[in-house]
């Protein structure tokens, strides 16, 4: 039973209130919450309009010439004395108010587990053939290595083998580059300090995505897998424009008021001080500040405007779908997570978003279209038609010459990630000559770690001389010529040196590029005290761990980076080796 003070909702009271009293069913007494505190009520009014493109002016009612809204301000989260006070002269009515305990696991995630039957039939069973088809891999493909990497696949064999990372994924077939001969750490992806389910990002061709998408629908049931929700909020100068069109303030006047909010979000600007705005923004930008909150201030439109659109900001102004993310489980979906239903899509859409959905322990894949793929795949069938040879991109050699020569001479248009004209001044410089200095460079080509190339260049052409802080540290770095470039080789890293577990190690790595304070603050004492004791200067060790965290933020994944240095190795061979076939092929990828 509801009491919001509308005279309709008081005459249907009476008579739910008769029934329950006949019928002997308890009542519960319940409000409506659609905004936290009663003064946020307008601002929730402008929300509505927002999402109606309506003017707040507009009457609310039925028909023509209306709009919809709520009639008072009572749908906000009342407490519990206010409850009881709105509902004491039923005695009867039970108020659920009390705090309760969020459960540890969540029941989604009990549900999979129940699901998995570990230790079942079923599990046995899986894991039995999961176990025969690694070691069978193993042979075939890591042979050279097979007994010394039996500790590497057991370490793996608990959890699951994910991405370029895994060597069980490798000798699986389902990757095709040898993460023991590269350095690709698995626990990068998954080990026993992970608490959410590793998320598997796979590439597909354009037409491999859709024909992967049916299989999946096909496979499990178009009642087991959904697409996932996106939510768009309203960031701070799309507030200001939105609540101002909302409540009729001249364009001219939005646009201005708008102009004067820096990169910050406006709950920022109306919470720090003046010595703390004054150290975050430029002179320029701390002015406009000041007049921002100089017409905050008013009794005008503007000032309403601006006051508004501070409640506002953040709020959800409309849904999406994720471009490429799929949740599966393994019994009817809605028995693990909410779902919905979107005009872009025939599966069934999740109200948990991405984060929300891996920190409720859903299985979520990343099928993701990509039209290099494409154009490899044509390439290939182009070939064979023309010449009835069948090529395999996977079996290409990796130290093809030619290969090679072509990125020395930054002809690289067309080619998968180092077609840019910076990547080609860079790749003339650099001169590569070896698969590694392709990965080192598609880590090293983004904001933050592009001030490093020049270096990196230097030091691959012997024009600057190779150094190391601690000796122990070439095994990792040789490869980079001493510069750190991966997120894994600080991971490396921190093991040999300091005697950090894979899951330290990886928790490390996560606080650096997040910037989490605490976790840094505890770690670095463990870290320095353990490598001295193993008779590494602390000194050193001070300076290592600063150089780790000025570059730890911006630090790349050496899986991904491997990756996509491989297809940029295979669009490049095919340019220098098929050159005319591959132009066909890239002239009809273009249209």
């Amino acid at each position: 039973m509801m009491r919001h003070g509308q005279e309709d909702e008081d005459r249907v009271n009476q008579t739910l209130l008769a029934f329950a009293r006949k019928h002997n069913v308890k009542i519960v007494a319940t409000n409506n919450t659609y905004y936290i505190n009663q003064n946020d009520s307008n601002a929730h009014d402008i929300l509505l309009c927002v999402r109606d493109a309506e003017k707040q002016s507009t009457p609310i009612g039925r028909g023509r010439g209306f709009r919809f809204g709520l009639p008072n301000q009572e749908y906000y989260f009342k407490s519990e004395a206010e409850m009881k006070q709105l509902f004491q002269d039923i005695p009867e009515a039970r108020c659920i108010t009390s705090n309760f305990d969020i459960p540890a696991e969540l029941g989604c995630v009990r549900m999979m587990k129940d699901n998995l039957q570990i230790g079942g039939k079923r599990g046995e069973n899986a894991l039995n053939l999961k176990d025969y088809l690694t070691y069978k891999g193993a042979e075939k493909r890591i042979s050279r290595n097979y007994r010394r990497n039996n500790e590497r696949l057991d370490f793996e064999w608990p959890g699951r083998g994910s991405a370029a990372g895994s060597a069980v994924a490798y000798c699986l077939g389902i990757t095709n580059l040898d993460p023991i001969q590269y350095d690709l750490l698995f626990e990068r992806f998954l080990n026993p300090d992970r608490v959410s389910m590793p998320d598997i990002d796979i590439d597909f061709d354009d037409e491999g995505r859709s024909l992967v998408m049916d299989y999946v629908i096909d496979k499990y049931g178009a009642n087991q897998v959904a697409q996932i929700i996106t939510y768009g909020t309203m960031a701070a100068k799309s507030s200001i424009k939105d609540t101002a069109r909302v409540l009729d303030l001249p364009l001219f006047d939005a646009n201005r008021v708008a102009g004067l909010i820096p990169n910050m979000k406006l709950a920022k600007i109306f919470n720090l001080d003046d010595n703390a705005l004054k150290g975050a923004l430029k002179a320029e930008e701390l002015e406009a500040v000041n007049e921002l909150k100089r017409l905050s201030n008013g009794n005008d439109l503007a000032a309403e405007t601006i006051q508004q659109a501070k409640i506002l900001e953040g709020s959800v102004r409309n849904t999406g779908i994720h471009a490429c993310g799929v949740i599966i489980t393994p019994d009817d979906i809605t028995n693990f997570v909410p779902v919905t239903t979107a005009k872009d899509s025939d599966l069934y859409v999740t109200q948990f978003d991405n984060s929300v959905a891996e920190s409720a322990g859903l299985l979520k894949m990343d099928f993701l279209g990509l039209k290099t793929l494409t154009l490899i795949k044509d390439t290939v069938k182009l070939v064979k038609a023309r010449t009835g040879i069948e090529i395999n991109p996977d079996e290409i050699p990796i130290d093809d010459v030619k290969t090679y020569e072509l990125f020395q001479r930054g002809e690289t248009v067309g080619v998968f990630q180092y077609e840019s004209p910076g990547m080609q001044k860079y790749m003339k410089d650099l001169r590569p000559t070896v698969f590694a200095d392709l990965i080192a460079m598609n880590a090293l080509y983004r904001p933050g770690p592009i001030e490093y190339i020049p270096s990196f260049v230097r030091r691959k052409n012997g024009e600057e001389p190779i150094s190391y802080d601690l000796d122990a540290m070439e095994e990792y770095l040789a490869e980079t010529y001493g510069i750190t470039v991966y997120q894994e080789q600080v991971m490396l890293l921190s093991q040999k040196l300091a005697g950090f577990s894979k899951g330290d190690a990886d928790v490390l790595r996560k606080a650096m590029g997040k910037k989490q304070k605490a976790v840094l603050d505890k770690m670095k004492p463990k870290f320095v005290e353990q490598a001295a004791e193993k008779g590494h200067d602390p000194k050193v060790l001070e300076k290592i761990w600063t150089d780790w965290e000025a570059f730890a933020s911006y630090a790349f994944n050496k899986s991904h980076s491997t990756c996509y240095a491989w297809i940029a190795y295979q669009t490049a061979y095919f340019k220098e080796t098929l050159s005319a076939n591959n132009a066909a092929v890239l002239s009809n990828n273009d249209e």
